[in-house]
C-alpha cells in the first residue's frame, strides 16, 4: 500500500493532442482521510443539474395521491421505482411570472423563460430580449472556476435567437432555459459529437483543411491517445481504482462508438444526406446527452448542467411508442382520453430516460457515497396542464442527496402555491452560493429537510 502514488483530483490522461480527465479514485482522497472508515462520505463535490419537459404533462398521472414517505408512484412516475428512495415529488410550486400579466398569449415562451429565472420575459421578437439571470448560472459564476468546464448547456432540439416564434416572443425565450445575464441566454448543444470533443480534449474543430484533416485522423479513439500515461497510472494505484478506471475508460469507448454509429451518414427520402453528429433516433440521443452529462460529473469536469428534452411548444412526434401525432397539438387535449392516453405515453418515456440517467448517477462512486448522493438534480416542466398552459401546481421533481443530510427525499410534498424559484434558492444555499433572493423568490423552501 505504501507505494501507491497520490494523485491530484484535478489529473489528467495526456497525449499526442489529446486530455482525458479521470474521475473520482481513492487515490485522490488526502493521506489523513483516506486512512478514516468515514473519509469517502465527503469526498465528491457537489452538483447540480435542471431537466426541463415542454407542454406539461398529464397530471392525473403524475401526481401522488397521498402526502409524505409512503406515497406510491403514479403511472407515469413508476420508472423511478429503482430511485424512489432518492426523490422529492414537489407539488404546489409555482412560476407566477410564467402568466401573462397583461402580455396575452405566448404561455409557452414564458414558461420557459421564466423556469429557472422566475422573472417575467419583456414581449418582443426582436433583439431587445430581457429576462433574468438563471440559477444554474448564478452558481456557474460563483463556483465555474472550479472546473474547467463552468456549466454545459444541452438539449435536443435546436432553436433560434430571434424572429417570433410564439405570439409575438423571441424564439430566444422558446428555446433557452439558461440565461448569463437579463439579455444573454446560454445556447444549447445539441450535438453529441461536439459535447465529447468539449469535454475531453476539443477535437474535432472546424477550419482549414490541415484543421479538417487532424478531424479525421480524430477518427481513432481518444483513448489510443492517452494509453501509455493511462499504462503508466495502473501501476502507481490500488486494485480498486485500477477497476474503477478500467469502467470508466470502457465507458468513454461506448459513447465513443455510439457516437461514430450516430454519423454513419445515411439517405434520406430525396437524397439528402442525415446531418452529422446527431443521431436520427430521438431516444438513443437523449441517452448520449445523459451519459455524456454523466462523464462530465464523473470527471468533474462540470458542476452545473441544463438539458432541455425539446424546445417549448415542441410539436415532435414520437412514432417509436406509437404517438405519431405532434406533442404540442395533442398537448391541447380538449379532455378527450385518446389525446390523455397518448400525452402520457410520452411523459412517461421522458421520466424512463431520466431514470436511466439517475440510476447511472447511483452506480458511479465516489468513496461511501455516489455521484447521485453529490448531486440535487430538478426535472420539470414551466406549464402544468397543457390544455390550460397554467404555471401553477407545476410538475416538479427533485433527486439527489444534494451532498450531506438537509434534503430528506423519498417523499411526496404538498406546498401551498409559493414561487418554485424559493427551491432553486435553496439548492444554490447547499452548493454554498450565497444567494439572496432569484426572480420572484421569498426564501428557502421550507420542509426539503423533512
Amino acid at each position: 500500500m505504501s507505494r501507491i502514488s497520490r494523485i491530484s483530483r484535478r489529473a489528467v490522461l495526456r497525449g499526442t493532442g489529446a486530455a482525458l480527465a479521470l474521475p473520482w479514485l481513492e487515490a485522490m482522497a488526502p493521506r489523513a482521510a483516506a486512512s478514516s472508515p468515514s473519509a469517502g462520505a465527503a469526498a465528491g463535490p457537489k452538483r447540480m443539474a435542471f431537466f426541463y419537459v415542454p407542454n406539461g404533462v398529464h397530471m392525473p398521472d403524475w401526481t401522488p395521491k397521498s402526502e409524505g414517505g409512503g406515497f406510491e408512484l403514479p403511472w407515469i412516475l413508476e420508472p423511478l421505482a429503482p430511485v424512489k428512495d432518492e426523490l422529492l415529488v414537489l407539488s404546489g410550486l409555482e412560476q407566477h411570472n410564467g402568466k401573462a400579466l397583461g402580455d396575452g398569449p405566448g404561455d409557452h415562451a414564458r414558461s420557459l423563460s421564466s423556469f429557472l429565472t422566475g422573472a417575467h420575459p419583456y414581449k418582443t421578437s426582436g433583439a431587445n430580449i430581457k429576462v433574468g439571470v438563471s440559477a444554474d448560472q448564478v452558481a456557474a459564476m460563483a463556483i465555474g472556476g472550479r472546473t474547467r468546464l463552468p456549466s454545459i448547456e444541452l438539449g435536443i432540439e435546436r432553436g433560434g435567437q430571434s424572429g417570433n416564434c410564439d405570439s409575438g416572443y423571441s424564439c430566444a425565450y422558446s428555446s433557452n432555459i439558461s440565461w448569463r445575464s437579463e439579455t444573454t441566454p446560454m445556447a444549447k448543444e445539441v450535438n453529441p459529437r461536439f459535447v465529447f470533443d468539449r469535454m475531453f480534449g476539443g477535437r474535432g474543430k472546424t477550419g482549414t483543411a490541415a484543421e479538417q484533416h487532424k478531424r479525421a485522423m480524430y477518427e481513432r479513439s481518444i483513448l489510443d491517445y492517452v494509453l501509455e500515461d493511462a499504462q503508466s497510472l495502473r501501476g502507481r494505484i490500488g486494485y480498486d481504482d485500477r477497476r474503477k478506471m478500467d469502467e470508466y475508460l470502457n465507458s468513454v469507448r461506448e459513447i465513443e462508438q455510439r457516437i461514430a454509429r450516430a454519423e454513419t451518414p445515411v439517405k434520406l427520402d430525396g437524397g439528402l444526406p442525415r446531418p452529422s453528429g446527431v443521431p436520427n433516433d430521438y431516444a438513443e440521443h437523449v441517452r448520449l446527452m445523459f451519459e455524456l452529462i454523466a462523464l462530465a460529473f464523473q470527471t468533474d469536469t462540470t458542476r452545473i448542467c441544463t438539458f432541455m428534452f425539446a424546445n417549448e411548444g415542441s410539436g415532435r412526434p414520437y412514432p417509436f411508442i406509437d404517438v405519431p401525432e405532434g406533442h404540442h397539438d395533442l398537448s391541447h387535449h380538449g379532455n378527450d382520453p385518446k389525446k390523455h392516453a397518448k400525452i402520457r405515453k410520452i411523459n412517461r418515456f421522458h421520466i424512463e430516460e431520466f431514470g436511466r440517467l439517475l440510476t447511472r448517477l447511483k452506480s458511479i462512486r465516489e468513496g461511501d457515497r455516489s455521484v447521485l448522493d453529490n448531486s440535487m438534480l430538478v426535472y420539470g416542466s414551466g406549464i402544468g396542464d397543457g390544455n390550460r398552459h397554467n404555471h401553477d401546481d407545476l410538475p416538479i421533481l427533485y433527486a439527489g442527496g444534494g451532498g450531506g443530510e438537509a434534503i430528506k427525499t423519498g417523499r411526496h410534498v404538498v406546498y401551498k402555491p409559493q414561487p418554485l424559484n424559493n427551491l432553486f434558492l435553496s439548492m444554490l444555499d447547499q452548493m454554498g452560493v450565497p444567494c439572496k433572493s432569484l426572480g420572484d423568490s421569498t426564501g428557502k423552501l421550507e420542509k426539503l429537510s423533512g
